[in-house]
């Protein structure tokens, strides 16, 4: 397991209100900087939980979260959060909306104003920046939204599956905007997904989540970047095989 960590979570428990067993049962990860790690799993595993506990939005039962060393005590400007759906307010624009993080915490300057700019014309949207969201399609929604998370340059971004809802080209050309923005950035990102190829195109490392444990984490072995086309290839067919085959096993054992 990596020992150069940028969050780190150690221990970590949590059960909701009422509950009878805990939706996270004391997971340990550490995931060093700049690298892209996906959470997989079945629906209900807790692999959002876990998310929001990196996010600092739930606070643990057991255990500690750390960004870079230190005891996460709530929200960190630090890193950024994508969610599911990519919650745009209605009547601001793009440009506006990326900005929002900004807004909440001063008046934006013409320095934020550029920043959220640049991130829209890297994402192809430079030219519909005033658009408002009802405007645009949801792939591009989802690209105001990833810009929204990136404008504040976080260390640390979260993902919860956010591309989901999206048609499968689309969803790709996210994905590679996604890569090339953490590579150009060195931002580091923990991606929560149910799709395995998903998870083998986007991750460096790819852990695996059921009933609230982390059964599985391990390096993905395909070249980075990722060559057009290697969704089709026997190496990354074979990263998806095995990676269903311990889903599997997870799910036999919880039915046993």
């Amino acid at each position: 397991m990596p020992t150069d960590a940028f969050l780190s979570l150690e221990g970590v428990r949590y059960r909701f209100p009422g509950d009878a067993a805990d939706t996270v049962a004391g997971v340990d990860w550490r995931l060093p900087r700049g690298a892209i790690h996906c959470l997989l799993g079945r629906s209900g595993c807790g692999k959002t939980t876990l998310l929001k506990l990196a996010a600092g939005l739930l606070a643990p039962d057991d255990g500690i979260v750390r960004i870079d060393g230190v005891a996460l005590a709530g929200p960190s400007p630090r890193v950024g959060f994508v969610f599911q759906a990519p919650t745009l307010l209605g009547w601001l624009s793009a440009l506006d909306n990326v900005l929002l993080p900004v807004s909440l915490r001063r008046r934006p300057q013409a320095p934020d104003r550029d920043a959220a700019r640049d991130l829209l014309t890297a994402m192809g949207l430079g030219a519909l920046a005033e658009r408002r969201p009802g405007a645009l399609s949801g792939g591009q929604q989802s690209r105001v939204a990833l810009a929204r998370a990136l404008v504040g340059r976080p260390d640390l971004l979260l993902l919860d599956e956010p591309f989901a809802a999206l048609d499968a080209l689309t969803r790709e050309e996210l994905q590679d905007d996604l890569l090339r923005l953490c590579a150009s950035s060195g931002t580091a990102a923990l991606f929560v997904t149910h799709d395995i190829a998903e998870a083998v195109y986007l991750g460096d490392r790819v852990g695996v989540m059921a009933e609230g444990r982390l059964i599985h984490e391990g390096a993905v072995p395909l070249t980075r970047p990722r060559p057009p086309g290697i969704r089709y290839e026997p190496a990354f067919g074979a990263v998806c095989r095995s990676l269903r085959g311990i889903m599997d096993s997870a799910a036999i054992g919880r039915a046993a």
